[in-house]
């Protein structure tokens, strides 16, 4: 490829004796599909779509855990267990057949984990004080845990080098080995105290020694660190440089991967590893400095979602190798289409975070758009073509209906879509609406234009009536008209009067004004963006849910803006509070409140009233159909499940199969209504 090529990031690139065949990275992270800790298939798989279509470098596990006492605090490869061997070998096996060169990351999480994890072993640090993430007080490290730890490192890095590993990467970011580095976390006496900069690197370099002694020289050793705390009294930039120095001057390893901040906490979490609607790349020139006053391989992986910075990266010598990993989960082709030329047909990754945020609430990673990301044994991602062409008619321009046509279209179908609305989008073009998300119109944009370049016909601005569907006699009918919002409290059997809904206050239809409440029992993005707008323009804010922690489903990293904005506004937040009912007084609104733990109720004004509860179907064009429908309506699960087409028949007199998808079956998110049409329109 160098030589037909003259793009920077599909040049060659020597990392000791390694070749690798571009400058494309994924760096370490943990997508939580090991199986008893173990790197199966579905592990396998996951890399190995990446590797096949191009990557050039694939860190996988975030991290693999060296140690008994550092016992995963979510699904990560166990690498201090003999039996892992065999299933790294298959990995690397299976990135190599495709060029693409594999290591993984080593750790030991020190006080980033805890005692009741695994074993029921005591964490250890260089400190006895917990971290704000992992409420859990670790033990204060002696010397004969230091030397297991020592020989865990070494043991683990041995496996890797038999697994067929082409190297490792040891990290010492929130991790143990810079918790002795940090004189935040260093309360050690003695040999590894932190009295000096030399004692606090002592433990990292007693690992990194034991290491290089058992993988010999040509096995490749790097290591993830930061470089900059960011905080007052951590490691500061000049300590990171020093550090970086130190590294380099002892030979024990071949590259460095830089990291600014700290992770101990979520909004440090969420600087180190950007949002959506942060700056794109914000720690790539420190990365760069680290490169040009060290002259070390230099890799760096933070908010680098597209083509054009990670071309940049490489083209002015900030990196030696650009780190992008979400994207790949949005993307996992993306080398592949940039050799192709097709960089406009790259899925963007729309920073919504909700890979790592399911990963950190104990779930698996998965993409908020891309739903074969994962699902590689189970879910393609690019789809074949069918074997007889039909005409398809989707109801819904919404995510999932814009999935399904995309799908459908890729499959070799005719497709037409209706939809109500002027243009495309449903709740994600609400959602754009707050500058902060505004990338979350990606979602959109990218299946319109694969839409268009493959000939799908939109119909806006129609409301689709069963006369407008049949007249078209179709094969498929895709009913993907979304929900509204629901606004009767919970087990009240009528509508809740003189309140508005989230989405009124979201689209602007409704200005926020005076005492604002907003009555939050779904959880979900909708409710906290609707408290971001309502702070601009009330006097006051108050979020109440009956839950005990407030918006489940937004999970760690996502909070973090919402709080950050919430606490600037002063926005009062009101945990395990239950709002029962409410009536006009005058121009006021009385709210009756209570809670599931007592029979204590108050009652107390407001100006507005806003529910944020979800959404009922809006299915009524299904329920019309469902009679005229082949299958009237039903879904074959064993099918669905088994990637086999659906052939339920109940009605002879059916003219078209009919489905329905995403909210206009229940309330759920994006992902959902992306994963129900990829998995049903792949087999149809």
């Amino acid at each position: 490829m160098a030589g037909t090529s003259k793009d920077p990031l599909l040049q060659p690139y020597q990392l000791k004796h390694l070749t690798l065949k571009n400058r494309i990275m994924t760096t370490a992270h943990e997508p939580a599909y090991p199986e008893d800790g173990m790197p199966k298939d579905r592990y396998r798989a996951y890399h190995e779509e990446r590797a096949r279509a191009g990557v050039g470098l694939a860190m996988t596990a975030g991290s693999a855990a060296v140690s008994r006492d550092s016992p995963p605090s979510f699904n990560n490869v166990l690498a201090y267990k003999d039996e892992v061997v065999p299933w790294i070998r298959n990995l690397t096996d299976a990135c190599h057949d495709h060029g693409c060169a594999v290591m993984i990351q080593l750790t030991h999480l020190g006080r980033r984990t805890g005692w009741s994890f695994g074993d029921w072993l005591p964490s250890v640090s260089s400190s006895h004080h917990h971290e704000a993430a992992h409420l859990f007080h670790p033990k204060l490290i002696e010397d004969w845990d230091c030397k297991r730890i020592i020989t865990d490192y070494a043991d683990a890095a041995e496996r890797m080098r038999i697994g067929g590993m082409d190297g490792i990467e040891v990290e010492a970011y929130g991790h143990l080995l810079d918790q002795f580095w940090s004189p935040l976390t260093n309360e050690m006496e003695g040999r590894y105290g932190p009295q000096s900069l030399d004692s606090r690197m002592q433990f990292s370099v007693d690992v990194l020694q034991a290491i290089r002694e058992r993988v010999g020289s040509d096995f490749i050793v790097g290591i993830r660190f930061t470089a900059d705390e960011t905080e007052e009294h951590g490691i500061t930039p000049d300590d990171g440089l020093e550090i970086a120095r130190r590294l380099k001057d002892d030979g024990l390893v071949d590259f460095l991967n830089v990291i600014r901040g700290r992770i101990h906490s979520d909004p440090a979490l969420s600087d180190v590893i950007p949002l959506q609607g942060s700056k794109s790349a914000p720690h790539l020139d420190f990365a760069g400095r680290i490169r040009a006053e060290i002259g070390m391989p230099t890799f760096h992986a933070a908010r680098i979602p597209d083509v054009a910075t990670a071309r940049h990266a490489v083209a002015e010598g900030l990196l030696d190798v650009v780190g992008m990993t979400r994207a790949h989960m949005a993307d996992p082709h993306i080398v592949t289409k940039i050799i192709e030329g097709r960089e406009d047909d790259i899925r963007p990754c729309v920073g919504a975070t909700y890979c790592l945020d399911r990963i950190y609430q104990g779930g698996e990673a998965l993409c908020v758009h891309n739903a074969a990301t994962g699902r590689e044994l189970s879910m393609p991602h690019v789809v074949s073509k069918a074997t007889h062409r039909k005409k398809v008619v989707v109801i819904g321009a919404g995510p999932g209906g814009l999935e399904a046509a995309r799908v459908a279209v890729e499959r070799g179908h005719e497709v037409i879509v209706f939809e109500v609305a002027a243009d495309p989008g449903g709740q994600v073009r609400l959602t754009a609406q707050s500058p902060r998300r505004k990338e979350m119109i990606g979602i959109i944009d990218w299946r319109m234009s694969q839409c268009a370049a493959l000939g799908v016909e939109f119909r806006f601005n129609t409301w689709a009536e069963v006369s407008d569907v049949t007249e078209l006699d179709p094969d498929i009918v895709v009913v993907a008209t979304g929900g509204l919002p629901q606004l009767r409290l919970y087990e009240q059997m009528e509508d809740t009067k003189d309140v508005i809904s989230s989405w009124d206050i979201i689209s602007g239809d409704v200005k926020a004004s005076g005492d604002v409440l907003i009555f939050d029992e779904a959880g979900d993005h909708a409710g906290l963006q609707a408290a971001e707008i309502a702070a601009g323009s009330a006097s006051n804010v108050e979020v109440m849910t009956p839950d005990r922690s407030f918006a489940p489903g937004v999970m760690g990293l996502n909070l973090v803006p919402y709080l950050k904005t919430l606490q600037e506004s002063d926005v009062t937040l009101t945990v395990a509070r239950r709002m029962f009912g409410l009536q006009r007084d005058g121009n006021r609104l009385l709210v009756e409140a209570g809670s599931d733990y007592t029979m204590k109720r108050t009652t107390r004004p407001y100006d507005q009233v806003v529910i944020n509860y979800g959404t009922l179907p809006n299915a009524d064009l299904y329920f019309d159909l469902k009679p005229l429908s082949r299958n009237l309506g039903e879904v074959d699960h064993a099918a669905l499940l088994g990637g086999t087409p659906q052939a339920v028949s109940h009605n002879k007199d059916g003219r078209f199969s009919l489905f329905r998808i995403g909210d206009a079956v229940a309330a759920r998110n994006i992902h959902a209504a992306i994963y129900d049409a990829l998995r049903l329109m792949k087999d149809l």
